[in-house]
Order: structure tokens, then C-alpha cells, then sequence
């Protein structure tokens, strides 16, 4: 069993920057890929950003490439998501998840394990 715990959500200004951060527990995330998905308002739950195991392949929605950058730490069992250039539309619960199979996938329904999301408000 994997738990998944994302920190670092808050209100920022557009233009201005977050950093989430999720920590994982109950196993080694070091082989596995990882990845970021949000849900705002009355939406469904979409793609943000994937990383491969490794970290040397990343794949990113369109509507943040070039603003936001994962990361991860297997040493420290966490991944990351550095935010920049926010934007009133970023706003939603952003969950981490993990992906025991081993391709680098934007579907959520290929995900395992979830974390229980952490709020993100860009007020413009």
C-alpha cells in the first residue's frame, strides 16, 4: 500500500509562483512514474504533468508547458511541482499520483495510488 500526501498549495497572485510538493510512504517511489493532475469547480480531473522513474522524461499538458516543472527526489520519496506564471485558470485541487505500470501516461485511469489533494487559488 502507497500513501500519497501533496503540501504546499495556497492562494497566490496571478503571475506569482507555488511549489507542491508530495511525499510518499509505504513504498520506495523510485520506481515508478509519477504524476500531477488537477480538478476545478465542477470539472473533471485532468492531466497536468508526468515524470518517468528516472526523472529523464517529463510530459506536461499544454495548458502549462513552459510554466510549470516536475521534479522528484526518489532519495526523499517525494515528487514536485513548480508553478510560475499562475494563472486565475490554474485554480483547482491538485492531486499526486503514481503509476505502478511503468509507461509514462497522461490517463488517470492508469494511475494506482492517490493523494487527498491540496488547494490551489490564483486570485487575479
Amino acid at each position: 500500500q502507497v500513501q500519497l500526501v501533496e503540501s504546499g498549495g495556497g492562494l497566490a497572485q496571478a503571475g506569482g509562483s507555488l511549489r507542491l510538493s508530495c511525499l510518499a510512504s509505504g513504498r520506495s517511489i523510485g520506481s515508478y512514474i509519477m504524476g500531477w493532475f488537477r480538478q476545478a469547480p465542477g470539472k473533471e480531473r485532468v492531466f497536468v504533468a508526468a515524470i518517468s522513474s528516472s526523472g529523464g522524461r517529463t510530459v506536461y499538458a499544454d495548458s502549462v508547458e513552459g510554466r510549470f516543472t516536475i521534479s522528484r527526489d526518489n532519495a526523499k520519496n517525494t515528487e514536485y511541482l513548480q508553478m510560475s506564471s499562475l494563472k486565475p485558470e490554474d485554480t483547482a485541487v491538485y492531486y499526486c499520483a503514481l503509476d505502478l505500470h511503468g509507461i509514462l501516461t497522461t490517463i488517470p485511469s492508469r494511475y494506482d495510488y492517490w493523494g487527498q489533494g491540496t488547494q490551489v487559488t490564483v486570485s487575479s
